[in-house]
């Protein structure tokens, strides 16, 4: 129902109703910055690649094809739109690989989590997520939160099929270990 929304107004635009575009930067505004910030990590920065990426998509909206979602389209311009100041920043990456274990104890970081109201798990999640690269809470986000499936995630990103996979997977692994290590060190600072 939310991409047949997006076409309907993507059609009012093209048919002349420049007014329409304020529907769709509205309903795609929060998960555009998030996606920003979560790259940049610099909330200035953020907010001036959500708003040139919302431009630019206008812009170029006569070349959407509608071949995967609207959002799916939006989301690629403000991804690459935020690596590419990345590069001109040249900030350092962090390797997906470094400063978590290998095994991590899935089901005992799950059930101390379910232990923990919500707000306590929001927190906890939020906090773990700050902890990752750009590049993985993108695709955790993407995923987990926004609901959008492997191939998107792929289209949105540049990255192939099955390095989303690996990529989410790998995620998943450091999200549980940060979970992990974040759940230990407060149940000994209780005790």
């Amino acid at each position: 129902m939310k991409s047949n929304k997006d076409s309907y107004y993507i059609q009012k635009i093209k048919n002349g109703d420049v007014g329409a575009y304020a529907y769709l930067v509205d309903r795609h505004k929060k998960m555009a910055f998030n996606i920003a910030m979560q790259i940049i990590g610099n909330r200035e920065d953020a907010e001036e690649i959500t708003q040139d990426s919302f431009l630019k998509a206008y812009q170029a909206l006569d070349s959407y094809k509608g071949e995967s979602k609207f959002s799916t389209w939006l989301y690629r311009i403000i991804y690459n739109a935020s690596i590419s100041k990345m590069r001109k920043k040249k900030l350092d990456q962090i390797s997906i690989d470094d400063d978590y274990k290998a095994s991590v104890n899935v089901k005992s970081t799950q059930s101390s989590l379910q232990a923990l109201t919500n707000e306590e798990q929001k927190l906890y999640i939020g906090r773990a997520l700050n902890k990752m690269t750009g590049d993985e809470k993108v695709i955790i986000t993407l995923f987990y939160l926004e609901e959008n499936s492997i191939d998107e995630v792929s289209e949105v990103t540049g990255l192939s099929v099955a390095n989303v996979k690996v990529k989410l997977h790998r995620s998943r692994k450091k999200l549980y270990d940060i979970l992990e290590q974040f759940l230990q060190s407060e149940l000994k600072t209780i005790l």
